[in-house]
């Protein structure tokens, strides 16, 4: 109870430091699936000390790139690499803010034996093993579906275990094919698993599977530029870091 009310409070000073802004306004944000449950945290503290409204939405992570180098939204949150968020003039460069990394994870039904994944021998022989295996669809533009499937070719098995693979819309709906029985084994990144009818084994190694930075922006088009850095600017605080860890993300600040 102590560690919430400090966290509060650490986030309350931080919002009336960071946000200077003159009168309410309502800006916008586009970030991918990933952050999520970070942003519907942070979000609601953001709007509340600032009486400023954050409306957000969220998709794929090639989507959030796309929509982040047009610079149609106040504040876009992306995962490198992003040469055409760099090289957009709808977007401010110099604005570029390192929040967060979330590495891919593994998850079982609840109360199933947790297999080991201690090193890439140990993930190859686990996913050999499996009877299914699901994760979001690449084709879909998933981030996590598009490193799991690098990870795949790495440790050589895509061909293998091809068949018994069931790419499912999304981190969520991974998650929901595990909790119910469906599926053996499913990965998204780790922010993504919050069902309650799971069990988080963990990340899978750093070595075969390198963890997702999410890194924001400010379009070059904000009405609003003032209030989107001071978001930035809480969005990277040590009391927002606290709220990635507790999401299985770590902070880059």
């Amino acid at each position: 109870m102590r560690k919430r009310h400090l966290l509060a409070a650490g986030l309350w000073l931080c919002v009336t430091l960071c946000a200077n802004a003159a009168s309410a306004a309502e800006i916008t944000l586009v970030a991918p699936g990933g952050a999520k449950a970070a942003m519907d945290a942070l979000l609601p503290v953001f709007e509340k000390q600032t009486g400023n409204v954050v409306k957000s939405t969220f998709g794929s992570g090639l989507g959030t790139k796309k929509q982040a180098a047009q610079g149609t939204f106040d504040v876009s949150i992306a995962q490198p690499p992003f040469p055409d968020v760099l090289n957009s003039p709808d977007v401010d460069v110099k604005s570029q803010t390192p929040l967060a990394s979330v590495a891919v994870a593994v998850a079982v039904k609840k109360g199933s034996p947790k297999p080991d994944i201690s090193s890439a021998a140990a993930v190859k022989k686990m996913l050999l093993a499996a009877n299914s295996v699901t994760y979001p669809d690449s084709k879909g533009g998933a981030a996590a579906g598009v490193s799991f499937d690098a990870t795949l070719k790495q440790i050589g098995i895509a061909d293998q275990i091809a068949a018994k693979i069931k790419r499912a819309q999304g981190g969520a709906g991974a998650m929901a094919l595990v909790a119910n029985g469906s599926v053996e084994i499913g990965l998204t990144f780790a922010s993504e698993m919050q069902d309650p009818g799971i069990d988080v084994v963990g990340p899978l190694p750093v070595s075969i599977s390198p963890p997702t930075q999410l890194v924001a922006f400010v379009s070059a088009h904000s009405q609003h530029a003032d209030i989107a850095k001071a978001l930035l600017k809480f969005l990277s605080s040590p009391a927002a870091a606290d709220v990635y860890r507790a999401q299985g993300m770590q902070p880059l600040h």
